[in-house]
């Protein structure tokens, strides 16, 4: 996600009402349970017409709306909803019971106690632009399907398939999704995925945009730009640049297809989603691409595969509270930063600038003093409220998650005379975890990462960093920039003063740093180390 900080499912829809008829007449064909159609008929008023299949139904059945998704915020879709109703056979007669703000319980009368399919249907205004929204008007339609669509929750696990009808004529749909063949004529059925979880975790764009298409990372790669034109060949470049070396610097490509979805241009909003094989990204202009998009890939791993125990399972009812989003968030933000300058998409001067930047912004929020980056994950769910969010309420936990990626690696750096990194973490907590099916410990996961990776480095020499994470992690104690910026050949130096009259910072380069600054500092900047890299997991992407 990125925010505070400053198979294949694309193609022209046509004969909507022959595939409307093949998703719920013939629905025991389908390769799925719980079936939906998305009614795009009314995008100027903004409302998708929603209708649910659910089979199998004994006597009754709950239904739910998630409270939020996208935002550590609790937005209750459900008051998006009108017009909430059931109908079936003439036989089971079903009733509606509102039971909460969330929660439908719908009855089946005169039921015998055989299984019955029920048909929900509803309609969902929705107008809200930005990866974190969802929006259906005249131009086009962008959705999170969480907020959309109504799940049973003792189903979930069970098989989805959705159908978009009334699309208008010239519009296409993108969305990183398995087609299902439509049983009637072999003609472009809907999108099927193993559970609600997965359904909803794939947005969909619908409209007329630009596609591009080529191979990056090992893997295909499809790019999706709806807003303002774009130059495709420098597009291209940025994107390849960005998926190669976060895929090197991984060891594996875990995806068989990945698509951005791009809205560039004002009235998009602001910022980008993560998703498990695809990203939706919303820029003002092209300019800020690159920086968002290294963040959003690198998502891949850190949250959406090496996750905290803390964020499963997902309960969607309810705040899912969490100490990890300084590393889950900020530390993403430190890859970001290492994407673009190792990735020549920045030179040595932007990375320094906008270290110098993440520094002073830390420094001019005087709620560093007492509140931890662990407590400002835990607070997340505040950000709604724009009184948090002034200096002296909240810290960002992107800002200084950031700066503690660069500490911790400098600091593992440092230790090893740069023979491991912040780099080997990662990789370790992706075997240690991701692969192995786990979420880890919150910051004492990380921690352990860190001291087994120093430890291999030195010969099995055990380290503690119980105090770094007990300091700067738990604690609140300032970080000491100038101490650990200088063994990378760094200097940190009092620039000037904001209007509010916090100083301003700038990170230079020493004009003569030892042999050793110079190791650490390449090391920071080309992501080098002087040890072995250690063996990754299945083939390197080329």
């Amino acid at each position: 996600m990125r925010g505070r900080r400053t198979r294949r499912g694309m193609g022209p829809v046509a004969l909507a009402g022959i595939l409307l008829a093949g998703l719920f007449v013939a629905a025991p064909q389908a390769r799925a349970t719980i079936r939906y159609e998305v009614s795009l008929a009314q995008p100027a008023q903004h409302v998708f017409h929603v209708t649910m299949m659910i089979p199998n139904v004994k006597e009754s059945v709950i239904v739910q709306m998630s409270a939020w998704d996208a935002l550590y915020q609790i937005r209750d879709f459900a008051h998006h909803v009108t017009d909430f109703h059931a109908s079936g056979s003439a036989a089971n007669s079903p009733h509606v019971t509102r039971v909460d703000k969330e929660t439908w319980r719908v009855d089946l009368q005169g039921a015998q106690g055989a299984p019955s399919e029920i048909r929900l249907e509803y309609a969902a205004y929705w107008d809200e632009a930005g990866p974190f929204g969802t929006e259906l008007n005249a131009q086009h339609a962008f959705l999170n399907l969480a907020m959309v669509l109504c799940y049973v929750p003792n189903r979930r696990s069970e098989g989805t398939l959705v159908h978009f009808s009334d699309v208008p004529s010239g519009w296409n749909i993108a969305v990183e999704l398995p087609q299902s063949a439509a049983s009637q004529g072999g003609e472009q059925g809907g999108y099927t995925a193993r559970n609600y979880d997965d359904l909803v975790d794939a947005p969909v764009e619908i409209g007329k945009f630009d596609t591009l298409r080529f191979q990056a990372g090992g893997r295909p790669i499809r790019v999706v730009i709806h807003g303002d034109a774009q130059d495709h060949a420098r597009m291209t470049d940025m994107v390849s640049r960005i998926v190669n070396y976060e895929t090197r610097l991984m060891g594996e490509a875990p995806f068989p297809e990945y698509t951005f979805l791009y809205h560039v241009g004002r009235g998009f909003g602001g910022g980008g989603m993560e998703h498990s094989n695809s990203t939706a990204i919303a820029v003002q202009n092209s300019d800020e691409l690159p920086d968002v998009t290294a963040h959003e890939f690198f998502h891949l791993w850190n949250v959406k595969r090496i996750r905290p125990q803390s964020l499963e399972p997902v309960d969607r009812t309810r705040e899912m509270w969490t100490r990890s989003l300084w590393f889950a968030e900020g530390v993403t933000d430190t890859y970001a930063t290492y994407t673009l300058v190792r990735s020549g998409l920045w030179d040595t001067t932007q990375y320094l600038e906008d270290m110098s930047t993440q520094i002073t912004e830390l420094e001019s929020r005087p709620a560093r003093a007492w509140q931890s980056v662990e407590e400002s994950s835990l607070n997340a769910w505040f950000e709604k409220y724009p009184l948090y969010n002034e200096p002296d309420f909240s810290i960002s936990y992107y800002n200084k998650g950031q700066l503690l990626g660069v500490a911790l690696d400098i600091t593992i750096r440092d230790a090893t005379d740069n023979r491991a990194s912040l780099d080997d973490v990662l990789r370790r907590l992706n075997e240690k975890y991701a692969h192995a099916g786990r979420f880890y410990p919150e910051s004492a996961g990380i921690r352990e990462a860190a001291e087994e990776v120093i430890g291999a480095a030195n010969g099995g020499t055990q380290v503690d960093l119980t105090g770094f994470f007990d300091d700067y992690v738990a604690g609140t104690k300032e970080i000491p920039f100038a101490d650990l910026l200088g063994r990378a050949g760094l200097q940190l130096v009092e620039h000037g003063r904001t209007r509010a009259g916090t100083p301003t910072y700038v990170v230079e380069q020493l004009a003569h740093p030892t042999e050793r600054q110079a190791r650490i500092l390449n090391g920071l900047l080309q992501g080098a180390t002087t040890g072995p890299i250690p063996a990754a997991s299945g083939t390197l992407p080329e």
